[in-house]
């Protein structure tokens, strides 16, 4: 089960790091470890200390909560957007803005 949850924390960086057109090399450079080191956290066979989910979070635009968990939590923007939208067009939006960010 343990294993599991490093599993996909590897598989929403590697994600991350195709979003972002980069190697595994240039990930690991970008967060200051070796190509090995890198490979096998997205393997989910090493894990990332605290220090490293910020480093990250700052290089690559990862949430942490999103990287560790796989949920993306809504924030103040998120609900005023949704304020203003009719009950029955929120799903329609939610579909929008999800599409919006995987462009992103």
């Amino acid at each position: 089960m343990e294993k599991d949850v490093y599993v996909k924390i590897g598989e929403r960086l590697r994600k991350q790091r195709r979003i972002m057109g980069l190697t595994q090399e240039q990930a690991a450079e970008l967060l200051g470890v070796s190509t090995t080191y890198y490979g096998e956290i997205e393997r989910g066979n090493r894990k990332l200390t605290i220090p490293r989910i910020l480093t990250v979070y700052e290089k690559m635009n990862l949430e942490p909560t999103y990287l560790l968990t796989g949920e993306i939590l809504t924030d103040k923007v998120y609900d005023e957007i949704f304020d203003g939208c009719p009950r029955e067009k929120e799903q329609a939006l939610e579909e929008v803005l999800r599409s919006i960010s995987r462009l992103y």
